[in-house]
């Protein structure tokens, strides 16, 4: 069975928005090495909306001969949106209802392929992790504190307990932590 693999950006302060504006200057060898087993691990993107139209209008007129450009150029994506009626203009791309979507990424982890990737895309992976639905998260977390901005943990109204298992902390100060639900009693219970 695939993986639902959500790879975040944030802060220490936990702000995810616009890591394009902040991340950058953290970037060094390892940490594209990092990136580059991510994405040899992931043939599928799953989006939702927001990130989706942001991520396409960038990539999607890069040119290729990057891994990173060649890989957002060819992965299938998978946008998960209420509001959509057919997916953007962008190689690959597939819709996801809105209303009913765990059912069909229950079904998209039982197809044979590597894992399935999601950036962002915050209120998806909470609703994924709520759902039982998200199989890892991945917070790369930057040694900067932004003060404000979209949270990838907003208050929620309920708890899901995690493991760590693996962690890194590559030389700028950046930690690379990797989390799976707990089969811990009462996961994903109220407070």
């Amino acid at each position: 069975m695939r993986k639902v693999v959500a790879v975040e950006f944030v802060s220490v302060d936990g702000v995810m928005e616009a890591p394009e504006e902040w991340a950058s200057s953290y970037t060094n060898d390892e940490m594209e090495e990092a990136n580059a087993a991510g994405i040899a691990a992931s043939d599928a993107l799953l989006l939702g909306r927001v990130t989706y139209e942001q991520m396409a209008a960038f990539w999607s007129y890069q040119p290729g001969g990057t891994p990173m450009a060649d890989y957002m150029k060819t992965v299938s994506k998978h946008v998960v949106s209420t509001t959509l009626e057919e997916p953007l203009e962008w190689n690959n791309s597939t819709l996801v209802r809105g209303n009913g979507f765990a059912e069909d990424i229950a079904r998209l982890k039982q197809q044979q392929g590597k894992d399935i990737a999601i950036l962002g895309s915050g209120t998806l992976v909470r609703s994924l992790l709520h759902d039982d639905l998200l199989d890892e998260l991945r917070l790369i977390i930057y040694p900067i504190i932004l003060g404000s901005g979209k949270r990838l943990f907003e208050d929620e109204g309920y708890r899901k307990p995690l493991e760590l298992v693996d962690s890194k902390t590559f030389s700028t100060g950046v930690l690379y932590l990797t989390y799976q639900p707990s089969d811990e009693q009462g996961a994903g219970q109220g407070p």
